[in-house]
């Protein structure tokens, strides 16, 4: 098959996909993004980067200026577009992440290739993310509304173009209008069970700030892409004092950009790392708590093989592959009692699940774990044997393709 992919951080959740497709020699494959080639997409691949012609118009109506950028970079991927299918390359199948805006014109271009987009959230004023914090997030007013009503303008164009759809999970299937449900698959992109795995033998990691951890310390991990309030951060920063107060051993290691956000307001002043320790300044031994900024995916995979317990904490949002990397890495973790977290963790099971809001509760939880270790391991034996059983790589990629050939063929559309 010719296989088109759009993605604006290509190739993003394509990834394990591409390199199935491309190790069986059997299709030609193009990818459009806005970025740089990265060095993860296979050789054969054909990867071409499109650029934007223009800004957002100065003064445009504030509730309009997002929907005006996702044209702006439909535009331009369209152009992009169009100079394939003018050289000869017309897709079997276009798969494209819509997020951003880039497949909103892909359609008036290749109006019969089937187009499978992969719709990771759907954005709701209520029973969601918007309106779940309200010490961050304040009131909703009806301006608030309006800006999530223009937000999904988008979404619904690019679900109306689709001809199936695919989300990672079921809650994030649930976020989109009852109409559209039955038009998108659940599959997972899949975790590599063997390369996130346990190790009893792991070898001690050398923290960027010099500090050693090694398997069997009292480690609790923590990771954010960046430290910020739709990851929870305010409420594990805040468990510190009490945490080091019922395990004083307890040695933190907390991964993530310490500065900006890529979800949710930025802050004010500062950055959330940055107000939130002010908060417990005094309150805790800031000796044994070890911020990393990022690691490489081998450290990251090394230190989730030395951690005791890992805590993970989330809005009613997308959930993050790190959580099931844990999980399949053989951590016992600590969750909030969110729906996304939820659909993963069974409380007592492979897991335990905390109120979002109570750093006292989540103190707790972690600190019983570190004291009793055959309950921990025994979490994180079965957190492992649940991600084997539902997120495995091979089985969510055979997955995949079968969908991606079911649609290319026409037996899945939006008019059946």
């Amino acid at each position: 098959m010719n296989i088109l992919f759009i993605h604006q951080g290509f190739p993003g959740q394509y990834i394990r996909v591409l390199k199935a497709l491309a190790g069986s020699g059997q299709h030609k494959i193009v990818g459009l993004g806005r970025a740089r080639r990265d060095a993860s997409i296979p050789a054969e691949i054909a990867y071409i980067p499109y650029g934007v012609q223009r800004s957002n118009t100065p003064g445009i109506h504030p509730l309009v200026m997002e929907t005006e950028s996702k044209v702006i970079r439909a535009e331009a991927c369209a152009k992009v577009a169009y100079r394939l299918r003018e050289k000869g390359f017309h897709p079997d199948l276009i798969c494209a992440h819509p997020g951003w805006g880039e497949a909103l014109f892909i359609k008036d271009i290749w109006p019969q290739a089937p187009l499978l987009s992969y719709q990771e959230f759907y954005y709701q004023p209520i029973g969601f993310d918007s309106n779940f914090d309200q010490e961050q997030q304040g009131l909703d007013s009806w301006q608030d509304t309006a800006k999530l009503r223009m937000k999904t303008a988008n979404l619904l164009l690019n679900l109306q173009a689709s001809d199936w759809c695919v989300t990672p999970t079921q809650f994030q299937r649930s976020s989109f209008p009852q109409q559209w449900q039955s038009r998108i698959s659940v599959i997972h992109e899949g975790i590599d069970t063997q390369h996130a795995c346990p190790d009893a033998a792991v070898a001690p990691l050398v923290l960027p700030d010099g500090t050693s951890v090694r398997r069997g310390d009292p480690v609790v991990t923590f990771v954010n892409r960046r430290l910020e309030p739709y990851r929870g951060c305010h409420s594990f920063l805040r468990a510190l004092p009490e945490l080091q107060r019922l395990a004083p051993d307890a040695r933190v290691v907390i991964v993530g950009k310490q500065e900006g956000v890529s979800y949710g307001a930025a802050c004010p002043s500062g950055s959330w790392k940055e107000v939130f320790l002010k908060e417990i300044e005094g309150h805790y031994d800031p000796s044994r708590v070890h911020f990393t900024d990022t690691l490489a995916y081998g450290p990251f995979l090394q230190l989730l093989r030395i951690s005791a317990v890992h805590v993970y904490l989330t809005y009613p949002f997308v959930l993050s592959w790190s959580l099931l990397e844990a999980m399949s890495s053989g951590c016992a973790v600590v969750g909030s009692d969110t729906a996304p977290v939820r659909e993963v963790i069974r409380d007592g099971e492979n897991g335990l699940l905390v109120d979002f809001f109570s750093p006292a509760d989540l103190a707790q939880a972690v600190a019983e774990l570190l004291r009793d270790r055959p309950r921990a391991e025994a979490l994180g034996a079965a957190a492992r044997q649940h991600v084997q059983q539902h997120y495995g790589l091979d089985a969510c990629l055979r997955q995949q393709l079968a969908l991606m050939a079911l649609v290319a063929s026409g037996g899945l559309n939006a008019g059946n």
